[in-house]
């Protein structure tokens, strides 16, 4: 009692100076917060372009783009070099349901003398131990994928090469940083010349326990390590790094946080005994973040606190001993056993007297308390790093609260007693949105290691059947050049019957100018559904339209059938709506929107060339579909029309969107089928009379590739659909890029897939052999950003396969590259059409407005945005508006009819037909029917 009482005297008279030397280390919550903010603040920084190159914190790209799905099988060898032991595993992997993993390994000591050496003596060690372990498993003969964990800051162009950015952990090898490692370690295979090894990927510890505890859960997105040395890497949105080519799916960024406060952001909260360590490093200035929280340095700020308070005569009896001078004396791991709950005070005596400490009770007491606050602030601040990561895939994901798995590894979140408790408080305290699951690392990041090897030998195999659509920036401007050479050989009376892009003139001269007003009917044929719409023009304060509108079905055996069964439907629907409009008594003029390759020599005449979107209808190719309809109507007798133009639908929505914006000259469709028009001049249409004022050309480009300019990109599953379709060896670029083909395309790709293994564990059902059944508005489903994952379980459910989560995200991936490719591809043949317009006006930039119609533009969640960043970048010096088509293409029709109905009502018309250019010189703004 006595000795308890002395004990607590001394304590209670030195409290104010103990508490003084830790009170730095003892963080408030709104300090913890601020921490996690400026964490998130260096995030971005890291994963934005221009400010990548001076962040601290570099979140770098590790092109790990998946985790385990089960079915990687095979023989691994994994690498795993971090700290003083180097370890070489050999891992083989079992899929299918008895999935399993087995592994085997020899860990091998790296002297402080390779450490601190030369580049070449330290991958000569290393080959020397791989020599050793295949020796010893008997495999040397065996040609083996390798993954090498190297847990080291290194900049990855892709996932086989790695950039040593600098080194940390004690290493500090000449000749190594700036060099890739992984042909550092292929030249010291090659030195040897006993054996040979295919290196498949290089990954950080980081990412390997991500993998590791991915196997079991996928859930796992983050990796931490909290050991000798502190990092986390996660799973980002593509969409998210500027630093890397790509929006679409996710990728793994290693954050390498342990430079996290190298700009001085987080010096309020470092201490003298920080400073001091950092001095005293083999990298002062750097790394601030990881001295502060990793195994590492721990115990070194320890002693340097130790030696402060013995000056102080607060321990120790004063005397500073020589032990205590010894720099790197304190192990971390004498923290972990100092802080155990179950050790007496004499068993901390005991510790310090091993490390030549001459203690007493109270300076055992002292002691733990010190270790205590910094293994408490190394957790918290931990805590705080990792919330700010933790808060971010939450924003990413989009959700209320966010549900996710932590793999994490390391020896002082391992062997701590108190660090995983602290830090799994202070991530539930700063991110109380966000329930985190930690999942310790049972087999280290080795194992993580052959498991990227693993997925990135399959993902390899997936990508050899996607490659084909991935197209550089290269081919997407050499596409552009051939459509180019395309629309001048369709717009030449000497190519244009050879050519494939015919370019056809729709005597459509002008878009609205504010002047038309009426009432108009309007006809919208171009695929299975029909509408008919009653548009009012009329001007009272200011122009307005009305507009009433009736949709009606086209049965695909009217679509199949002959012309005159689909021409009478048309009169039918038609006569249906003027009886609902009262108004069959009147003869309104009429717009046919018809959507298909016309060939016109008027407004009000179109020769039907050839049907497309599996429309087939007999007698109709070669023929005025004008005629055919009028023919209908009289048949029926009942109601009288004046079909005064014909149109495209595409023409329909430029007219329709230049109603809106008189800038609007391109109308583009990406629905069902594909097609754009534009104003065009006349003196570059050698298929019209008269070289004045400009005329809406209907590029017809669906048929782009029909003479084997395409063939070259081209794949195995463009030509399958193409033999499956009912015009084969027609319309190949429509077949490529457009939604009534899109579904069919991620099908095949999926069957093929499933046939390799890569998908569903190989199983293949009925109905995903069925043609069809993988429908476009699935593709669009499965890529929406919060639920697509989801989506895609259900559509594959219902096709009766039975997905994995990976095999939910590798659909997800294919579905991407699918529609990528037509966005791609589509501005690649809208950049022609803007260079001809930019050519036209001898302009240095082009402004322009492009009028957007279709359902694939319309309904799928990433198309438009793809669309227009790839033609900004393929089309730099125009500055394009894109404007979506409200009223769709039959309201263009209208229009068309009503500037047609102006002309038609001019105090001239009737006379003698005058010369084209005095017609535009009378009106410049006109659309002339062309010779009656």
């Amino acid at each position: 009692d006595h000795f308890i009482h002395l004990l607590d005297q001394f304590l209670t008279l030195h409290r104010k100076q103990i508490d003084a030397a830790l009170a730095p280390f003892l963080l408030s919550l709104e300090t913890l917060r601020e921490v996690k903010n400026k964490m998130r603040t260096e995030l971005e920084y890291g994963l934005r372009r221009e400010t990548q190159a001076s962040a601290t914190v570099k979140m770098l790209p590790t092109y790990v783009c998946g985790t385990p799905d089960g079915t990687e099988k095979g023989k691994f060898l994994a690498l795993d070099l971090g700290g003083t032991n180097f370890r070489v595993l050999l891992v083989k992997i079992r899929s299918g349901r008895r999935r399993s993993v087995q592994m085997y390994n020899k860990i091998f000591a790296i002297p402080l003398e390779i450490m601190q050496g030369t580049g070449e003596e330290l991958f000569d060690h290393i080959v020397q131990c791989i020599a050793d372990f295949l020796e010893y498993m008997g495999i040397k003969g065996a040609r083996l994928p390798l993954g090498f964990t190297f847990s080291f800051p290194c900049r990855q162009a892709s996932i086989d090469k790695g950039t040593l950015v600098g080194w940390t952990k004690g290493f500090k090898a000449t000749d190594c940083e700036g060099e890739d490692v992984v042909d550092m370690l292929r030249e010291a295979i090659r030195r040897r010349n006993e054996f040979d090894l295919d290196i498949v990927a290089v990954v950080n510890d980081t990412v390997g326990t991500m993998m590791t505890c991915g196997y079991e859960d996928p859930n796992c997105e983050i990796g931490l390590i909290a050991g000798t040395g502190s990092n986390v890497c996660y799973m980002e949105d593509m969409k998210n790094i500027e630093i890397v080519e790509g929006n679409e799916g996710k990728m793994c960024i290693n954050t390498e946080w342990g430079a996290f406060g190298d700009n001085g952001c987080i010096d309020n909260i470092r201490t003298k005994y920080d400073k001091e360590v950092d001095e005293g490093s083999l990298n002062p200035g750097k790394q601030r973040y990881e001295k502060m929280t990793s195994g590492m340095y721990l115990g070194e700020i320890v002693r340097q606190i130790l030696i402060d308070l013995t000056k102080q005569g607060l321990l120790f009896r004063g005397q500073i001993s020589e032990s205590l001078r010894k720099r790197g004396i304190f192990e971390t791991k004498f923290l972990s056993q100092i802080e155990s709950d179950r050790l007496a005070l004499l068993q901390v005596r005991r510790i310090l007297q091993q490390l030549g400490l001459d203690s007493t009770c109270e300076d055992s007491i002292i002691v733990k308390e010190v270790c205590g606050a910094v293994s408490k602030r190394a957790a918290q601040l931990c805590g705080a790093g990792l919330a700010a990561i933790v808060e971010k895939k939450r924003e990413n994901r989009g959700v209320e609260r966010l549900q996710i798995t932590v793999g994490v590894d390391g020896t002082l979140y391992k062997l701590h007693p108190h660090f995983s408790r602290v830090l799994q408080e202070t991530v539930k305290e700063l991110a109380p949105q966000c329930d985190v699951t930690f999942m310790l690392s049972e087999d280290g990041s080795g194992k993580g290691a052959a498991l990227i090897t693993a997925v990135a030998k399959r993902l390899h195999n997936i990508d050899k059947y996607l490659y084909a659509m991935r197209l550089s920036d290269e081919t997407l401007i050499d596409v552009m050049a051939r459509f180019r050479r395309e629309m001048k050989n369709g717009l030449s009376r000497d190519f244009n019957p050879t050519a494939a892009v015919k370019m056809l003139p729709t005597f459509v001269r002008s878009i609205p100018d504010g002047s038309e007003k009426g009432d108009f009917i309007a006809l919208d044929l171009g695929g299975s559904y029909f509408r008919i719409l009653r548009v009012k023009v009329s001007h009272e304060k200011k122009q307005t339209v009305q507009m009433e509108s009736e949709i009606y079905n086209t049965p695909e055996d009217i679509m199949h059938g002959s012309g005159t069964r689909l021409f009478d439907h048309v009169a039918e629907c038609l006569g249906d709506f003027m009886e609902k409009q009262q108004i069959k008594d009147k003869k309104l003029p009429v717009g046919f929107t018809f959507s298909f390759p016309c060939r016109q020599s008027k407004l009000d005449e179109g020769i039907l060339i050839t049907w497309t979107k599996r429309f087939k209808a007999s007698g109709v190719e070669g023929a005025d579909v004008v005629r055919l309809l009028n023919r209908a109507i009289k048949k029926r007798g009942d109601y009288d029309a004046d079909i005064m133009a014909v149109v495209n639908d595409t023409v329909g929505t430029m007219m329709t969107c230049g109603f809106d914006d008189q800038r609007c000259e391109v109308g583009l469709i990406i629905g069902t089928g594909t097609n754009a028009c534009y104003m065009e001049e006349m003196r570059h249409i050698d298929l019209v009379e008269g070289d004045e004022g400009r005329m809406c050309i209907n590029t017809e480009w669906g048929a782009f590739g029909d003479d084997g300019s395409l063939e070259d990109i081209r794949t195995e599953f463009d030509r399958e659909i193409d033999r499956g379709s009912l015009n084969p060896g027609k319309q190949l670029f429509e077949k490529m890029v457009s939604g009534l083909y899109m579904g069919e395309l991620v099908r095949l790709i999926l069957v093929k897939m499933a046939k390799e293994g890569l998908l569903f564990e190989g199983r293949i059902t009925p109905e995903l052999l069925t043609k069809g059944k993988f429908e476009t508005k699935h593709v669009s489903a499965i890529e929406k950003s919060k639920e697509g994952l989801n989506k895609a379980k259900e559509i594959l459910t219902r096709l009766g396969v039975e997905p994995s989560h990976e095999d939910c995200i590798a659909v997800q991936h294919v579905c991407t590259i699918v529609s990528f490719r037509s966005a791609n591809l589509v501005a690649s043949t809208l950049g022609a059409i803007l260079n001809q317009l930019r050519d036209n006006k001898g302009v240095g930039r082009l402004r322009t407005t492009v009028g957007v119609d279709g359902s694939l533009y319309k309904m799928h969640p990433q198309y438009a945005r793809r669309l227009h960043k790839t033609t900004r970048r393929l089309v730099p010096d125009s500055e394009v508006r894109f404007l979506l088509s409200e009223s769709g293409s039959g309201k263009g029709a209208a229009m068309v009819t009503a500037v047609a109905y102006r002309l038609k009502s001019q105090p001239w018309a009737g006379q003698p037909v005058m010369p084209l250019c005095c017609l535009l010189a009378a009106s410049p703004r006109v659309l002339p029917q062309g010779p009656s």
